[in-house]
């Protein structure tokens, strides 16, 4: 008897009645697409890819987008200050994490190494859809993927529904959630229509039962979305619209432990508009063509003033990336698929710094070299072919990239560069409930603006540019096991990824620059990143489900022999829920282990220290009720009032609390 055969009857035996053709858990049976850019079922995805749909994120009356992804295997959430949330997939973040909107990069040109607030831009209550593909995504969408990819899909509205909309409210203990939210949505046989509009105010968040209120930590945010659709003769045509504004949002850890009375993101403004337009064919070469036009435009204003100080810093970029995707989905035979593509993106970069005294003002170079330019041009393509029990995958991009950065004091500097990426992925798969993979997959990352280009205070050191740096790499190898019942569903992962050419800042000696160390970026490192994951879902009876998952990450600095700085610690959920006539409840334990390996650059941040970040566990409760057109929702969160910090961050996690949450639909 082999292996398989074993893991099969074992499941028979812990449940007599499974049919394994039959899969009623959710986990392995969702739809994905950002694997292949290919509609095709989780279970049959050669990597390790995660979902959260509309139903969960209701549920759990998640706060913010990257709030959502709390709890998710191989996911881990920083969060440098309040309205910040950083997520960090197998141990990496910020400029090294893919975040896509409706197949359309978020990232830009400034995205900076290190955790940032960016994925806080995407409206939580217009998402339908959030996947996470892990350690995998360049070859399909380019630059960043180091770590893997996370793609959120937004609501669309349906054809042949009327008119019908609904106005929603939550309301949070102590203040610290009031938010207000309208939608309206009209759809005929040939045309869907949906608007909302939304307000949120968050006080101040209130720490464990040893922390209490931290003061300053609240602010507030606005949103608007527009999705239109027009059936077209074997396709449609998608006009979206997203606006999204958070205002008054304070960098924490910066007013309390440094020596700052404001530091704050006075504006972070974004709004993206895209065409999509989806051509189906009857020629198999031709299958679906898929083009989408966007134009982003990002603002973030800084405010910083010392303590005791009579002027005011402020800092303003804006960033506009128009983007172009052309996408097309092949059939050559029954057994071979493909899907491959052109893709561009341009981003201008306007950057200036105003030094506000109480009689004038100063004009000053911004944090990036203004009117600032950096152009992407790809192609790739995608293959899949299947042969009896085997399945083999291969796929390929080449990028080219050119920076055109404009300094007052180094002059113009022309950059070009370019990265060719393949992956290779074979899946066997003897029936229909399990399946064993290995895959191979080499991620980059292109130096941008923000690396080459920022002169100013970042964190706690002053950097400047740096124009001599190329590509940094990742080769991603994952071996992978998938197993799926009428009862029980799980997934495995081993992984382990080798980084080079890893940009990094260096600190240049005896130089100081308004009394912060001066540093400047160069592709000086390699390290390591090793773990795995596991993530299950099983069904009691037709009211009763349970389900948890586990991650381990190890991530090692070759260059410099310590720990990778910000590796997460260990962390998991585990979890039962009860479903019955429109009524649930869903307790969650969520917890993570102490993390005590540190590099030198997590003991010097504040946000850690030379203690590490401590272990810790919390009991939240979700429940909600459906009748008719009324749900009514409730969190309990923190249920002991738990002390504690996720790893890396700036400001304490929330307290024990409640959130109501009320949807009134017509």
């Amino acid at each position: 008897m082999n292996f398989f055969q074993i893991l099969q009857l074992s499941a028979g035996i812990l449940n007599p009645a499974v049919d394994s053709t039959i899969l009623e858990t959710d986990m392995l049976n969702e739809v994905v697409v950002t694997a292949n850019r290919e509609e095709k079922k989780a279970f049959f995805v050669p990597a390790s890819i995660s979902s959260v749909n509309q139903k969960h994120i209701n549920k759990h009356l998640s706060r913010t987008t990257p709030e959502i992804l709390f709890g998710m295997a191989g996911v881990f959430v920083q969060k440098t200050n309040h309205g910040g949330g950083s997520p960090f997939v197998r141990g990496l973040t910020g400029n090294q994490t893919l975040l896509l909107i409706d197949g359309i990069r978020l990232n830009n040109s400034t995205f900076r190494y290190g955790p940032n607030q960016y994925f806080n831009t995407i409206d939580p209550f217009s998402i339908s859809r959030i996947e996470v593909l892990k350690g995998d995504g360049s070859v399909q969408y380019g630059s960043d993927a180091m770590g893997g990819t996370i793609q959120v899909f937004t609501e669309n509205p349906e054809f042949k529904s009327g008119l019908h909309g609904y106005a929603s409210g939550r309301l949070a203990s102590s203040k610290i959630e009031q938010s207000g939210r309208v939608s309206l949505s009209y759809g005929t046989d040939k045309v869907a229509l949906m608007a909302n509009f939304g307000k949120r105010n968050f006080g101040d968040l209130p720490g464990g039962k040893n922390t209490g209120i931290q003061k300053g930590s609240g602010y507030d945010e606005q949103m608007a979305n527009f999705k239109s659709i027009f059936k077209t003769k074997n396709g449609e045509l998608t006009l979206a619209h997203q606006y999204f504004e958070a205002t008054d949002v304070p960098v924490y850890h910066k007013l309390v432990l440094e020596n700052y009375a404001i530091n704050q993101f006075s504006t972070q403004r974004r709004n993206l508009s895209y065409a999509k337009h989806v051509q189906r064919t009857e020629n198999p070469i031709f299958k679906e063509i898929s083009t989408t036009a966007s134009w982003q435009q990002t603002l973030e204003v800084r405010e910083i003033q010392k303590n005791g100080a009579t002027n005011l810093l402020k800092e303003t970029d804006h960033i506009s990336t128009k983007g172009l995707n052309v996408n097309v989905k092949s059939a050559f035979s029954k057994n071979w698929t493909a899907s491959s593509g052109l893709e561009s993106y341009f981003d201008l970069v306007n950057s200036d710094k105003l030094i506000q005294y109480p009689d004038s003002a100063v004009k000053q170079r911004g944090l990036y070299p203004d009117d600032s330019k950096a152009s992407s041009y790809a192609f790739y393509t995608l293959h899949t072919y299947n042969l009896n029990k085997w399945s083999f995958a291969a796929g390929f991009r080449y990028n080219a990239f050119s920076l055109k950065i404009k300094d007052e004091t180094l002059g113009v500097s022309d950059l070009n560069f370019n990265a060719a990426v393949p992956n290779v992925s074979v899946t066997y798969l003897p029936i229909d409930n399990y399946l064993l993979y290995v895959r191979y997959n080499r991620g980059f990352r292109a130096p941008n603006v923000d690396d080459m280009g920022t002169l100013g205070i970042v964190d706690f050191r002053y950097e400047i540019p740096a124009y001599g740096l190329k590509p940094e790499s990742a080769d991603n190898f994952e071996l992978g096991y998938k197993f799926r019942s009428k009862w029980l569903s799980f997934s495995t992962a081993l992984f382990y990824n080798k980084l080079t050419n890893l940009i990094t800042r260096v600190k240049l000696e005896n130089q100081v620059k308004d009394a912060y160390p001066v540093y400047i970026k160069e592709n000086v490192e390699s390290a390591y990143l090793k773990g795995f994951e596991f993530d299950v879902q099983g069904i009691i009876n037709a009211e009763f489900k349970y389900f948890g998952n586990l991650t381990y990450t190890y991530g090692q600095n070759l260059a410099k022999d310590e720990p990778l700085r910000r590796t997460p610690p260990t962390f998991g959920r585990l979890g039962l829920e009860y479903d019955k006539s429109g009524f649930f409840i869903r307790p969650e334990i969520q917890f993570a282990g102490e993390q005590k390996r540190l590099a030198s650059g997590d003991i010097s941040d504040n946000r850690i220290g030379p203690e590490g970040t401590a272990a810790w566990t919390v009991l939240n409760v979700y429940s909600g009720f459906n009748w008719r057109f009324v749900s009514l929702n409730m969190a309990i969160q923190n249920l002991g009032n738990v002390d504690y910090r996720l790893h890396g961050s700036g400001i304490n996690s929330v307290g024990r609390s409640a959130v109501f949450g009320l949807k009134c639909s017509f």
